[in-house]
């Protein structure tokens, strides 16, 4: 079952792509205390995801802050020093990127997909959340194929 509004996100390690390297991370520490805007893709680099989804954080970020965002998290089924190349490649300094390598973040919530008919296996759906101390706010899961609900500008109407 997917994860609902006013849930409490479920506690599991996902890794924080740093300048220092990976960092584990726990969820239910990690999402305390702050309001984050999560969006999450099925994968880095992938096309929508690099030419819309990330780029329109980034564009967004200031804005998002302006209405409370405390933090800008991106999270796929990547690994740690993927999403740290995505975020260099993109310019994203001020997104954060956890890396959810296993997908127990994604299977956590309850939206992951199959991709195994494009070689990518199980991988988070493309949503995204706003968390209040460990708590979903808001959330938006796109259909199959679509970007528009998920996007930083939907986000941003919902602040």
């Amino acid at each position: 079952m997917a994860i609902s509004v006013g849930d409490k996100l479920p506690e599991v390690t996902l890794v924080k792509a740093t300048e220092n390297g990976p960092e584990q991370v726990n969820s239910s520490e990690y999402f305390a205390g702050k309001k984050v805007a999560l969006f999450s893709v099925p994968g880095a680099f992938t096309p929508t995801c690099s030419a819309r989804h990330l780029p329109g954080y980034v564009e967004k970020s200031e804005e998002l802050k302006a209405k409370g965002v405390d933090e800008i998290v991106a999270t796929a089924v990547n690994d740690a020093f993927v999403m740290g190349a995505w975020k260099a490649s993109a310019g994203a300094n001020d997104i954060t990127m956890l890396a959810d390598g296993n997908g127990d973040f994604a299977e956590a919530v309850g939206l992951t997909m199959d991709g195994s008919g494009f070689g990518m296996g199980k991988r988070g759906q493309r949503y995204s959340m706003v968390i209040e101390d460990g708590v979903v706010t808001e959330l938006n899961v796109e259909a199959p194929g679509d970007f528009s609900v998920s996007s930083a500008e939907h986000m941003l109407g919902q602040l």
